[in-house]
This record gives C-alpha cells, sequence and structure tokens, in this order.
C-alpha cells in the first residue's frame, strides 16, 4: 500500500512530514524490516532526505502474508462497518478474541482472516484495537494492515478513541453517576483482578440508566484499559454484574457477565472524519430490562 502526502515547510526531511501524518518511529523500524520505503516525487530516499514545500511524500508500506499458525475460519462475522484501512465488527458473547491455548481455530481473528482471505485481500494479519473478553459482547475495531494500526493504537493511547458500555449489575447503585478510581492487579490466587494499594491505576466512569429491586443498569466509559477493569470495579463496589461467575455475579437471569460494548468512536486517519458506532443490547441482556 502507497501512502502520499504533500511537503508544506521548509527544512524539513521526508521522515519528519511523514511522522506529521501519524507514522511513528516503531513504524518506521517495522517498514525498514519487511522492506518498505520512503519516496519523493516517486523516488526512493533514505528518510532522512530533505525536502522541499509541494514535494510528494510516499510511504511504501508492504503487505502484510498470512500466518500459516493461524487457521482461517469461516464461521460467521456480523461486518458493521469496512474499509480498506479498519474494520468494525459485532462480536457475540462467547467468542474469544485471539487464538490461545483453549481455542486456536475459531476465535474473531481467526474469523476476519477468512474474511480477508475471501475477499483477496493482501493484507492477512488482523490488529484488534479494542479487545473484548469471551463473554463479553458488542463492537470490535480491527485494523486491517500495519500503518492503521499505529494510527489506530496511537488513539486508544490518546483516549481520542472511545468505547462505551452497557452493563447490569446487581443491587442497586445509590449514585447516578461516579468515577470510580480504585488500582487494580491480579490476585494472588487467581485470574481475577483485585482493587490494591499496589496494583496499577484504574478509572472508570459510570451513569446510571434506570433500576430495579434487583439491578442496576448502568453505562459505562473506561478511562484506562485494565484487565478486567469493569468486572472488578463493580464486584469492589459490593454490585458485581450479573452473570459474572468469576466475580460472584448472581447467574439466575443471565449465564455469562451482562456487559456489551454498544457504542464505539474514532477519528478516520486519513480523513479525520469521526466514525461513530452503536449497536442495541442482544437478547440475553434486553429480556432482562425487559422484564421490569
Amino acid at each position: 500500500m502507497e501512502f502520499t502526502w504533500t511537503a508544506t515547510q521548509n527544512g524539513q526531511s521526508a521522515k519528519q512530514v511523514l511522522s506529521e501524518h501519524g507514522v511513528s518511529h516503531r513504524m518506521f523500524t517495522q517498514i525498514n524490516h519487511s522492506n518498505g520505503q520512503v519516496l519523493v516525487n516517486q523516488k526512493p530516499v533514505a528518510p532522512a532526505t530533505q525536502v522541499k514545500p509541494t514535494d510528494k511524500v510516499t510511504l511504501v508500506v508492504p503487505a502484510e502474508p498470512a500466518d500459516p499458525a493461524v487457521p482461517v475460519s469461516h464461521e460467521s462475522l456480523s461486518v458493521v462497518f469496512e474499509d480498506q484501512h479498519s474494520l468494525v465488527v459485532l462480536k457475540p458473547a462467547g467468542l474469544t478474541s485471539v487464538p490461545g491455548p483453549s481455542n486456536r481455530t475459531d476465535t474473531l481473528v481467526n474469523r476476519v482472516k477468512g474474511h480477508l482471505v475471501a475477499q483477496g485481500d493482501v493484507n492477512l494479519v488482523p490488529h484488534i484495537i479494542t479487545r473484548l473478553d469471551r463473554d463479553t459482547s458488542g463492537l470490535v475495531l480491527i485494523a486491517k494492515h500495519r500503518l492503521a494500526n499505529s494510527w489506530l493504537n496511537q488513539q486508544l493511547a490518546d483516549h481520542t478513541l472511545q468505547k462505551r458500555y452497557l452493563a447490569i449489575v446487581g443491587g442497586q447503585l445509590t449514585k447516578d453517576h461516579d468515577l470510580i478510581d480504585a488500582p487494580l492487579r491480579r490476585s494472588d490466587e487467581g485470574f481475577n483482578q483485585i482493587v490494591a494499594p499496589d496494583g496499577k491505576a484504574a478509572q472508570t466512569e459510570y451513569w446510571v440508566k434506570q433500576r430495579c429491586a434487583e439491578w442496576t443498569l448502568v453505562e459505562v466509559l473506561l478511562h484506562t484499559g485494565r484487565t478486567h477493569q469493569i468486572r472488578a470495579h463493580f464486584q469492589s463496589l459490593g454490585h458485581p454484574l450479573l452473570g459474572d461467575a468469576l466475580y460472584g455475579g448472581n447467574q439466575q437471569q443471565i449465564q455469562r457477565q451482562a456487559l456489551h460494548a454498544f457504542s464505539l468512536s474514532y477519528r478516520d486517519p486519513l480523513t479525520n472524519e469521526i466514525r461513530q458506532f452503536e449497536t442495541p443490547l442482544p437478547a440475553d441482556m434486553a429480556t432482562i430490562i425487559k422484564q421490569v
């Protein structure tokens, strides 16, 4: 793939022009190791080459061939949006995001790879930007090539990429809005996360959307991205998510954590257009809400 921008200032190198457009130092290293190129007015140059205003600076990004260790899956994939750089899909609860010891053949990555192969894409390494736990449903953003991965991960780090969740927690939260600011670390006894003074900083903001005697529906915005952050933070308040066996949630109404990534927004790295997507609650969570 080729990406071209016009130099606008005197005294700049080709690398500086590309850096202004989100090409990171790490990205340059990756491209150098995979036979990428920097061109000025369609002629190969060293990244340090000085350019003049109106010069066309092009980055040639090599294709990413398939990893033979990652099998293709042709199971169903719910595509919400797609262009040549990114893909937004709706992940069902129960589907693992990336291959691991328990499942190497039919995860979200395997299905996206199958989708890309079926389209004849030359970039066959899906980059999951907003990974979800296996039993969390909702919108997932995927970069289709290494430069899009760099751009979108930078937005994640800058908090300009936002994902919001809907969660059903046990009991009644008393505050309509709050910020849970409590450090998290892995428990010494298991895979769960716990609030602890020696944990990593973690902030979870929530707004109550609906209450009943047995549960509270909340909209959640993460200000940090710790493992199991939403699940662990609400458990620490004494209000674990319904269905969340790992964190002590009541499983009478739902058999998985009642957590759904319903909203996603990010900036298109080339056009600067804000892309926003929303999806309704899945049937298992919607059924609980409708019972009131």
